[in-house]
């Protein structure tokens, strides 16, 4: 048995970011697959908000992906996932809170929200955020490398990426593409694609349009 349990859903792409860092760093875990629509009795006991992912580790709980996330890198220090100095950490954060606070909203309210108008304004929101991440992430931090910041991958990478790799669902379900003038992080999607540990628990465009099925009426596109 591992000493690491990491509770998961599948289809949530909060407990994607965990399980991805846990395989990026190669550390042993058993995963319990939660039903989020039948939770079992006494899963707040371990998670107490009632979500995944959450993680239990020499008995000792964490909750909330992007906390877990930090918890694993102090933990298990190699490989490295947040950068070295004090100013790139700090930038580190800041665009994981831009994920939390306004990237992920955006695109959740255009795939969920049943109301044209709120669609629309969502897509618009969605499509500066995209503008946002090209200009001043790929444009300013990156440099020539594939990743957030360069050549190292990050929990900044780990963050954002399960939106991406859903985002069939988002262009099947709303008709919104993921922009071709964003070359950048286009080249940077690819790159993680190909990386091991996201191959290693990837699913494919067509489960995620399923499952996402019922929280959109698909339109043509």
């Amino acid at each position: 048995m591992a000493e690491i349990k990491i509770y998961s859903a599948v289809v949530c792409p909060y407990a994607h970011r965990s399980r991805l860092v846990l395989q990026e760093k190669g550390i042993d875990f058993d995963l319990i697959e939660i039903n989020l629509q039948n939770k079992p009795d006494g899963f707040t006991d371990i998670s107490p908000y009632g979500k995944v992912p959450a993680l239990v580790h020499n008995n000792h709980r964490v909750w909330e992906s992007a906390v877990i996330n930090e918890y694993l890198n102090e933990v298990f220090p190699n490989p490295p996932l947040l950068p070295s100095s004090s100013i790139a950490k700090a930038q580190a954060r800041i665009w994981i809170d831009f994920a939390n606070t306004r990237f992920v909203p955006a695109f959740s309210t255009l795939l969920r929200s049943p109301d044209i108008q709120q669609q629309e304004a969502a897509k618009q929101e969605l499509y500066k955020h995209l503008e946002f991440i090209e200009n001043e992430a790929f444009g300013k931090l990156s440099g020539d490398g594939p990743y957030w910041f360069g050549e190292s991958v990050s929990l900044v990478d780990f963050t954002f990426y399960p939106w991406f790799e859903r985002w069939a669902a988002l262009k099947h379900h709303r008709g919104f593409a993921l922009p071709e003038e964003f070359t950048r992080l286009r080249q940077w999607k690819k790159a993680l694609k190909q990386r091991d540990s996201v191959v290693a628990i990837a699913n494919s465009k067509e489960f995620y349009i399923e499952r996402y099925a019922r929280f959109a009426t698909p339109v043509a596109v």
